[in-house]
């Protein structure tokens, strides 16, 4: 099944929306985790529903950061000053970016673009994303007890160096974050592959998730899955990265290895006249970007 990121996904995980931007709270019987930090201008709402769920602000434990994209850490920096005992978790490459000016300030910039967004911030509180510390430094085969519930920490490189994907095993829910495709459009029936850093390492990082057989899959934007859907998204998502890498290389080859038109065509094509990509225009040819020029080096196929 196909549903949703809005509300209760599973007797112990809610989907906090802006469903395009969510956040899941998954609640163990002694800890409590939110997964991802969306849009800092959706700070105030992530927050006024955690304390709606949870009775009290202060029973959330953890955050965990999936990767260092603004529109994944960008309510982190608020939440922690809202919540002081809250525990942030990280890749330590991330934890790293979180402390230069420069990158906050192009997170900020991008989060700027989300308009429509102000206004879930009735109490004009500033948002802006600041350089913050980490609490605690992610890695490989980290495990924490929430109580009848264990977060098992993976690092899934290939969309960003510092991706993470977060595992469940006694519900079997996995939290892949862009490790795996976008589902794009008003059904989701469109993917958007997310190779940014590396080609080979986001197949190598689909493989092991396949290897897991989730049940439950809560995606990074726009969707939840389970059941079949769940595993045959990971299929899909594996067999549409090869496609997509082919793609890449027919207008490379239709520019004749001009990586710059090759990016301008590709946007103008499956952006623009195609549609249906929610993601915003300025983000979406930046990542356009890094993946032209990232298989532009690679061997030709």
């Amino acid at each position: 099944m196909k549903r949703q990121a809005k509300g209760q996904v599973h007797g112990r995980v809610t989907a906090i929306p802006n469903s395009w931007y969510p956040v899941y709270l998954v609640q163990g019987d002694r800890k409590n985790l939110m997964i991802d930090a969306g849009v800092n201008l959706l700070g105030p709402r992530y927050l006024s529903l955690v304390e709606e769920i949870l009775g009290d602000s202060e029973r959330l434990d953890y955050l965990f950061l999936t990767h260092s994209h603004y529109d994944h850490v960008g309510s982190a920096y608020y939440l922690k000053r809202r919540i002081p005992g809250l525990k942030i978790g990280a890749h330590e490459r991330l934890a790293g970016l979180l402390q230069k000016p420069s990158v906050l300030e192009m997170m900020n910039r991008l989060s700027a673009h989300h308009v429509a967004l102000l206004k879930y911030n009735t109490g004009g509180e500033n948002l802006t994303l600041h350089p913050f510390k980490t609490d605690i430094v992610l890695r490989e085969g980290d495990e924490f007890d929430l109580g009848g519930l264990t977060c098992q920490v993976y690092e899934t490189p290939g969309h960003t160096r510092d991706s993470l994907a977060f595992h469940f095993p006694e519900i079997n829910a996995l939290f892949p974050s862009e490790a795996v495709g976008v589902l794009q459009g008003e059904t989701g029936s469109e993917m958007q592959v997310e190779f940014l850093s590396s080609y080979r390492d986001y197949i190598d990082s689909l493989k092991r998730m396949i290897s897991l057989q989730p049940e439950l899959i809560c995606l990074a934007h726009g969707w939840v899955l389970t059941g079949k859907d769940a595993t045959d998204f990971l299929e899909r998502s594996l067999a549409e990265t090869f496609r997509y890498r082919e793609l890449i290389e027919s207008y490379l080859h239709a520019a004749g290895g001009d990586v710059k038109k090759a990016i301008l065509d590709m946007a103008h094509a499956e952006y623009d006249v195609k549609g249906g990509i929610f993601q915003e225009r300025a983000a979406y040819v930046t990542n356009l970007g890094a993946q032209v020029k990232h298989i532009a080096g690679l061997p030709r196929q």
